[in-house]
């Protein structure tokens, strides 16, 4: 084999180790939350909200909106099911700084649940 095609092998090796396995659709909404969160965009909150608990999502936003916020070392993951609401556990933190004083959110302390509907998975709360 000519050095070429072992630097196109070596490529797409390097490149399918990258793409790793793909995050179930459950943790993918709430990593997808927790950023929405982050950027205070209210209108992704809602598209990724349960319609049960659209109004609490945003009023968890506006709390928000006087302080910057970050997401550190966030990894999310199935913890269980409970009835047909899959729920969720993160570890890493969500950090808001004020007058350059930050405030460490630990995410391992919530348990969210996320549900499907209409064909979409959505958080829907939080324990």
């Amino acid at each position: 084999m000519g050095s070429r095609s072992v630097i196109l092998v070596l490529a797409f090796v390097v490149f399918l180790a990258a793409c790793g396995p793909a995050k179930e659709p459950q943790v993918q909404v709430v990593e997808d939350y927790l950023g929405a969160l982050v950027e205070k965009n209210g209108d992704e909150i809602s598209i990724l909200s349960c319609a049960e608990w659209e109004l609490n999502a945003l009023l968890e936003l506006d709390s928000l909106q006087a302080v910057d916020t970050r997401l550190e070392d966030l990894s999310c993951s199935v913890s269980g099911d409970d009835n047909g609401t899959t729920l969720v556990t993160c570890q890493g933190k969500l950090i808001a700084t004020y007058n350059d004083e930050d405030q460490d959110l630990d995410l391992s302390v919530r348990t969210y649940q996320v549900i499907q509907q209409g064909g979409n998975w959505l958080v829907c709360g939080y324990r």
